[in-house]
């Protein structure tokens, strides 16, 4: 796939949650390749430095690794606070991390609530929380938070999810609006079925399934994850200075 070289996003800080593998992995690659000072949070060790030398062979330079469990706020200020000693100020924020386990409605506990809402809300919050400042202080950057077609959709085995990117569209919205003076931009990427790994293991074993899919789509090739990635180029490079409190759906025009 092409992928638009944007010089201004060379030398820029970035830093990316969950961005060892999946969607993630691509953000991080993509990001390295434009020549950005990337750091990634996640909680798979052996996958985030399996990426870092990875990325340090194809773009020359590696990125910076820190683990975290992002469920715990207290070690994700910490770990952002690594970052920002090593890279200095951010001017992109990727709120990528998220779990979309399927639940059934009636079988939620109260605590299987508050985990799905941990790992795929909370965090996003507090990140932002985190960064907002180093934006402010380096008079602008780009917040890019994950959400999904899931709330859109209506996805029936996906409530506590839906809900949560639901919310991180309201959020985006409101920050957005908040710095905005500070020129701070704020928008969401929503994308379609994207096969992962995990997402072929967990969800979608059956290639007829799949094709079912794709056949609802405008466009009726695979959404990837490079086509979230340049997506997310685009929101956090100066092409897209005057877009903010947006959220874009990436799903070849699922219907």
């Amino acid at each position: 796939m092409t992928q638009t070289t944007y010089a201004d996003l060379a030398n820029r800080v970035v830093v990316i949650t969950g961005g060892a593998s999946g969607i993630g992995a691509a953000f991080t690659r993509a990001f390295a390749a434009q020549g950005s000072r990337v750091a990634f949070l996640d909680i798979d060790t052996q996958a985030g430095e399996a990426l870092v030398q990875e990325v340090a062979k194809t773009s020359g330079t590696a990125p910076l690794f820190v683990p975290c469990d992002l469920l715990d706020i207290d070690a994700l200020r910490t770990a952002l606070a690594k970052i920002h000693a090593s890279r200095g100020d951010a001017a992109v924020l990727v709120n990528n991390a998220a779990n979309d386990q399927r639940q059934v409605l009636a079988d939620v506990t109260p605590s299987e609530f508050d985990w799905m809402m941990g790992v795929n809300f909370k965090h996003v919050f507090f990140a932002a929380q985190a960064v907002v400042p180093q934006m402010q202080a380096r008079g602008g950057g780009s917040i890019i938070n994950m959400s999904s077609i899931a709330w859109m959709r209506g996805a029936p085995g996906l409530p506590v999810y839906a809900a949560a990117k639901a919310a991180i569209v309201g959020f985006t919205n409101s920050l957005g609006r908040k710095f905005g003076p500070d020129r701070i931009r704020v928008n969401a990427i929503a994308p379609g079925m994207v096969i992962t790994e995990r997402q072929r293991k967990l969800w979608y074993p059956d290639e007829r399934q799949i094709a079912e899919m794709r056949a609802r789509q405008a466009v009726p090739d695979a959404v990837t994850p490079d086509d979230i990635a340049n997506m997310a180029l685009y929101l956090a490079s100066d092409a897209s200075q005057r877009i903010s409190c947006q959220c874009f759906r990436v799903d070849g025009g699922l219907a």
